[in-house]
C-alpha cells in the first residue's frame, strides 16, 4: 500500500465570507498574504523530495475554496491539473464550507479531476454553530455531504472539540451524524485559542472557558471511538505541530499540545483492553501472569501510552507479570486481542516489558 503524501497550499482566509469565533487562519497557516506566482514552485520543491512510491494530491487548504474568487479558483484548478496530467499526483483535495457547496461548483470540481472534498462542519449542533459564528446551518451540511457524496468524491468531515457551547455528548452527536452523512474520514481538531480572535476576547472576559489537556483528550477520545466503530477513519487529530502552536505571540490557551491525539488514541486503546480484560475476568484473575496485545500495524506506542502509561496501568489494575504488544497486519482500526499466559515461563526476550512496582 503506498504511503499518501499531501502536498498543502495554503490559502489563507480566502473565500470566507465571515469570522468564525475561533477563527484566525492568518495565524494558523503561518502566512499572512497569499503569493499565487509561488503555487507551481511549492509544488514543485515537494515533489523533488518524494520518491515514485507515494501517493500524491495537491491539497488547497485554509481558506473556503470554492468560495474564492472564480478566476483564481479556475486557475488554481488548472494549475494543479497539469500535474495529474502529467501523472506526477493522483488528484487534488480542498478544504471549503458547507454553504459553499452546489451543483455548479461541483460540476467544475469534477472537470478539474479533484478527488476529495474535506467540508469545514465544526459541529451539526445548532446552538454550537450558533455561539460559534459559523453562518451555516446544520440543514446546510446535511445537504452539502450529501451532493458532495452524489457526485462521487470522497468526503471526509472536519469538526472541532470544545466550542462555545459544545459539551461531550454535542460532539459525540456530531461525530455520528458525520458517519451517518457518508463521510470517508474525518479531521478532528480541539480548539486552540489564538490571540486576535473574538474567542480570545471571549476567553479574557470570561465568557469561554479554553480546553484544558486533560478535557481535550477524554473528549477527542470520544469522538474517536465513534468514527473507529463506524469505520470511518480519522486522517488526523489536531493542527500540525508546525501550525504556530508553540508560539506565545499566536495561541492563548487551549488544546495547543502537540501530542494531543496520541493521547486521546492512547485513552482509547487502554479503554478497549480493559473493557476485554473485563469480559474476560475479575481483575484478580490475572495477578502474576503475562499479557500479549495485538494490535494493528503502526499502533505499538499508541497501546503503550505515553511514558508507558497504558502499560503501567495494566500492570497495576491487573497484578500482570509481563505485557508485549505485537503488530498485527490483518487488524484495522483500533481493535486489539488479548492472549493471557501466551509467552509465560519462556525466558524474558526483547519486546517484552516487565512490570515494576
Amino acid at each position: 500500500m503506498k504511503k499518501h503524501i499531501n502536498i498543502p497550499i495554503f490559502i489563507p482566509h480566502l473565500g470566507c465570507p465571515n469570522d468564525c469565533v475561533f477563527c484566525n487562519q492568518r495565524s494558523i497557516s503561518g502566512r499572512q498574504s497569499f503569493d499565487v506566482s509561488d503555487v507551481e514552485p511549492q509544488i514543485e520543491r515537494v515533489l523533488s523530495t518524494l520518491s515514485e512510491d507515494t501517493e500524491r494530491e495537491i491539497a488547497f487548504f485554509g481558506g473556503s475554496f470554492t468560495g474564492i474568487d472564480r478566476e483564481l479558483m479556475l486557475y488554481l484548478l488548472g494549475v494543479a491539473k497539469k500535474y495529474i496530467d502529467d501523472g506526477r499526483v493522483s488528484g487534488i483535495r480542498l478544504s471549503t464550507r458547507p454553504d459553499y457547496i452546489d451543483r455548479e461548483r461541483l460540476d467544475i470540481l469534477s472537470q478539474y479531476g479533484v478527488s476529495a472534498v474535506e467540508l469545514g462542519l465544526q459541529s451539526m449542533d445548532e446552538k454550537v454553530l450558533a455561539a460559534s459564528r459559523r453562518g451555516h446551518t446544520a440543514a446546510d451540511a446535511e445537504r452539502a455531504c450529501a451532493l458532495i457524496k452524489e457526485y462521487g468524491f470522497e468526503l471526509v468531515g472536519q469538526m472541532m472539540i470544545g466550542l462555545p457551547e459544545s459539551s461531550p455528548e454535542t460532539e459525540v452527536y456530531t461525530a455520528r451524524r458525520i458517519c451517518e452523512m457518508g463521510a470517508d474520514g474525518a479531521r478532528v481538531y480541539p480548539t486552540v485559542v489564538f490571540y486576535g480572535t473574538e474567542l480570545c476576547r471571549m476567553a479574557q472576559s470570561g465568557r469561554y472557558t479554553p480546553l484544558s489537556q486533560e478535557d481535550a483528550v477524554t473528549r477527542t477520545r470520544n469522538v474517536l471511538d465513534v468514527f473507529d466503530r463506524a469505520g470511518v477513519r480519522c486522517i488526523r487529530v489536531g493542527l500540525c505541530a508546525s501550525e504556530n502552536l508553540s508560539d506565545e505571540d499566536e495561541v492563548f490557551g487551549g488544546a495547543n499540545h502537540s501530542a494531543v491525539g496520541e493521547l486521546a488514541m492512547g485513552e482509547l486503546y487502554f479503554d478497549r483492553i480493559v473493557g476485554e480484560l473485563d469480559r474476560l475476568g475479575k481483575e484478580g484473575d490475572f495477578a502474576g501472569k503475562s499479557l500479549t496485545i495485538y494490535a494493528a500495524r503502526g499502533a505499538t506506542s499508541k497501546v503503550v501510552g505515553q511514558n508507558k502509561r497504558n502499560k503501567l496501568r495494566l500492570c497495576k489494575k491487573y497484578g500482570f507479570n509481563r505485557i508485549k504488544i505485537l503488530e498485527k497486519s490483518e487488524i484495522i482500526g483500533y481493535n486489539i486481542i488479548l492472549d493471557i499466559d501466551s509467552f509465560s515461563g519462556k525466558r524474558f526476550s526483547e519486546g517484552e516489558e516487565r512490570c515494576e512496582g
